[in-house]
């Protein structure tokens, strides 16, 4: 056991004194949960609208206020015609436009005919869709007044666990998978390939303690920085990206630890396939980046992709780490929602434990 210890202590010297590693490994988390959380955001904001109305009708000028006073939207002022509309979206000075028909009121109070449409700018059509579901929930919550026989006119919509539809709801369990998949995973094949490059690792190998413990030897001080990162990842998500953890805060770090076993084994799999620290960084890094933004849910939805690629997904760590840490922080769920996604994840990790450790050569050439 002091052998196994000293092992682990020179590989933390190793880290500690190289600072580029220390970037890597405690100033990329921060960089990029603050990247995903801040900059990449999904939500619509300081939507530029304006009311083309024939009627000036009172209930429109509370529909207009109540446009105003949502933070989502700025209120431009009234349009005379469809023509003004047509130009004030050619020269990108508008959004949207919210169209009221003649007496409005009227036929809204006689529940007959009162319409309401909202026309956006498609250009982009991603936030044009964003932009026309806010605005129409708010048109849903204002026209909520009552007919003369006091039947209500709408039925008011409702978003489950993420009523302001934040994106970071979304980015901060998808960068969590992607750091803690490519960290440990890069750190961990750079790390054992370094000693066969420098020609040390067939001096450890004739060490007394058993070649299988020198190799959790290299990987535990990754495990233990991950630990590191998690916490610092979760400290940014809700004290400054403001995402609750409505689950359990202990169920949410078994998975994590989880997923950063199946990688350190993923990289201790890449060491027995490189000889080059650059060759280590290209494919644990480079190579598996993409795959795990693209295919892992973090930024398309997974149901909305070919077959094919859909197959391909199931065999992403990351994304069956993430769909079972939404279930446990954004959605509050327990254990035996995500019994699958953790069988799976454990199945990944005995799989490429073994297969690692059985390819791995003590004996180099």
């Amino acid at each position: 056991m002091k052998e196994f210890l000293a092992f682990v202590r020179i590989e933390f010297y190793h880290i500690f004194r190289d600072r580029r590693t220390m970037l890597i490994l405690l100033g990329m988390p921060v960089m990029q949960i603050l990247l995903f959380g801040f900059a990449i955001s999904t939500e619509v904001k300081d939507c530029r609208f304006m009311i083309l109305d024939a009627s000036g009708d009172i209930q429109v000028q509370r529909l207009v206020q109540r446009f105003d006073e949502n933070p989502y939207f700025r209120f431009l002022g009234r349009l005379d015609s469809p023509k003004d509309m047509y130009e004030a979206f050619r020269r990108n000075q508008i959004d949207l436009v919210v169209v009221t028909g003649d007496r409005f009121q009227e036929h809204l109070v006689r529940n007959s005919e009162a319409r309401i449409q909202l026309i956006a700018d498609g250009t982009d059509p991603n936030t044009a869709h964003m932009m026309m579901n806010y605005a129409r929930s708010l048109v849903l919550a204002e026209l909520q007044s009552v007919s003369e026989d006091g039947a209500a006119l709408a039925v008011q919509t409702h978003l489950l666990y993420n009523p302001q539809m934040k994106s970071a709801y979304n980015f901060v369990p998808g960068v969590m998978g992607l750091i803690l998949m490519l960290i440990c995973t890069m750190m961990t094949s750079i790390s054992i390939v370094r000693e066969k490059e420098t020609g040390t690792m067939e001096v450890l190998l004739v060490s007394p303690i058993r070649p299988i413990f020198i190799i959790i030897a290299k990987a535990v001080p990754y495990f233990l920085l991950s630990c590191v990162n998690l916490i610092t990842i979760l400290f940014l998500s809700v004290f400054v990206l403001h995402v609750p953890i409505a689950g359990s805060i202990f169920l949410l770090f078994a998975v994590s630890m989880l997923l950063i076993v199946v990688a350190l084994s993923l990289g201790l799999l890449v060491s027995t396939l490189v000889h080059t620290q650059v060759a280590a960084m290209i494919i644990s890094g480079m190579v598996m980046m993409m795959p795990v933004m693209l295919l892992s849910g973090i930024i398309f939805p997974i149901e909305s992709m070919p077959t094919f690629l859909q197959c391909v997904s199931h065999f992403i760590p990351a994304k069956w780490y993430i769909q079972a840490i939404k279930k446990v922080m954004i959605e509050g769920s327990g254990f035996t929602a995500i019994v699958s996604e953790v069988s799976i994840l454990s199945a990944m990790a005995v799989f490429l434990l073994s297969v690692s450790l059985f390819k791995f050569k003590y004996r180099l050439e």
